[in-house]
């Protein structure tokens, strides 16, 4: 690629490889597969390809539907539980980049469970994502989310729970807030959390999860505004904050820049690109 890394305000390709970045919120087609199951997720990746290599990612974190009805999507739910190999074809072609999670449908519980056994016990999915909207969605302070994270803390997995503050109150009974995370989070004090776009106004994001030492912040889904990444550092230190770019939808010079420009130390960017990201996953990935 020609593209100077100067002139996009990118740091030079070295120092970018050197932050080894994971990227925990990676959104080919907002993970909404074709019919076939997964053609149009597939399509989108190749297009975000030159996206990735020119930021120097080492791994991104999509989240896939698996058949229990977190779609709309008639012709893809009957596909996928005639051949649920079909969600495989991503993570197959391009193993030593893509990390999956899968979501889950909070109203069907029983399904769930199952998934959860095929996908995270059998695997080779590390987590879950909890989405806002959609068929399978329900706020986190829904009895319905109990069983299925007991089980998933006994699976060693990560949890990505999707979360936004809405100006004037709450506009679809789904949506999460940093809020009511820190609530369902206190009951599974061994459990880790990652809050979607630290809520959205990160300011009450992070006062909101601040005294939940099981939740980190994930950086991505808003304008970059200054002190974001700051605040998040004074507020929660370093090791509680994962990067999230939020490709192909967002840009990468907003998402990477909200972290390689702040006023921190290279170490404390390290952490947040990658590292902490990886500790994470250790556990389901021993």
């Amino acid at each position: 690629m020609n593209t100077s890394f100067g002139q996009l305000g990118l740091p030079p390709v070295e120092q970018l490889k050197k932050y080894r970045i994971w990227d925990s919120y990676f959104l080919p087609s907002y993970s909404k597969p074709g019919s076939d199951g997964s053609s149009l997720t597939i399509a989108d990746i190749e297009r975000t390809l030159p996206t990735i290599e020119l930021g120097q990612f080492e791994r991104l974190c999509f989240f896939s539907h698996v058949g229990i009805g977190t779609t709309t999507d008639k012709v893809f739910e009957q596909a996928v539980r005639a051949d649920p190999n079909l969600i495989l074809k991503p993570l197959e072609r391009w193993p030593e980049l893509l990390i999956g999670m899968i979501q889950l449908n909070l109203n069907d519980v029983s399904a769930s469970l199952d998934a959860l056994d095929r996908w995270l016990r059998d695997g080779p999915m590390l987590g879950v994502y909890f989405a806002g909207g959609g068929p399978g969605a329900l706020a986190c302070d829904h009895p319905n989310y109990e069983p299925l994270i007991v089980r998933i803390e006994e699976l060693k997995g990560v949890i990505m729970q999707h979360t936004w503050f809405i100006t004037g109150g709450r506009t679809s009974p789904t949506i999460s807030t940093p809020m009511e995370l820190a609530t369902l989070a206190a009951k599974f004090p061994q459990q880790k959390f990652i809050c979607a776009h630290a809520g959205g106004e990160w300011e009450r994001g992070i006062r909101a999860v601040r005294d939940s030492p099981n939740i980190l912040v994930e950086t991505s889904g808003f304008d970059a505004t200054a002190g974001f990444i700051e605040m998040a550092v004074r507020e929660l230190g370093a090791q509680r904050i994962v990067f999230g770019s939020h490709l192909p939808s967002r840009s990468l010079g907003t998402e990477l820049g909200k972290v390689i420009a702040a006023e921190i130390s290279e170490k404390d960017k390290f952490l947040i690109l990658g590292e902490n990201y990886r500790q994470l996953l250790k556990p389901i990935l021993k």
